[in-house]
């Protein structure tokens, strides 16, 4: 199992705007699309106005595969600007459990 961490910093001031337009918009297109949601977070102590979701893929040409559908998909295309202009930096992980991981 793959694991896809997305971390944005958002905003100063925006988050509550992003999170509300991906819980009534984005969070079930984005499942339908990249499967397995592990989590979906906000910082509270640290450094602020970020972000971080994490998405599980068995493989990397599975996670290509959905991904690419996502984008086709017009309802992600008219979606994505509207989050897209609240954010100011993003940063995309892939990892790979170790074997004693609990999620290996």
């Amino acid at each position: 199992m793959f694991y896809e961490i997305r971390t944005y910093r958002i905003k100063t001031g925006a988050v509550p705007a992003y999170l509300k337009l991906v819980e009534e918009e984005g969070i079930e297109l984005q499942k339908q699309y990249l499967g397995q949601l592990v989590g979906y977070f906000f910082s509270e102590i640290g450094p602020q106005n970020q972000i971080v979701h994490i998405w599980a893929y068995p493989s990397l040409d599975e996670r290509e595969r959905r991904r690419a559908a996502l984008a086709e998909d017009r309802a992600w295309q008219a979606f994505a600007p509207k989050i897209q202009a609240l954010m100011e930096e993003m940063e995309n992980r892939i990892m790979k459990p170790a074997r004693f991981s609990p999620l290996a």
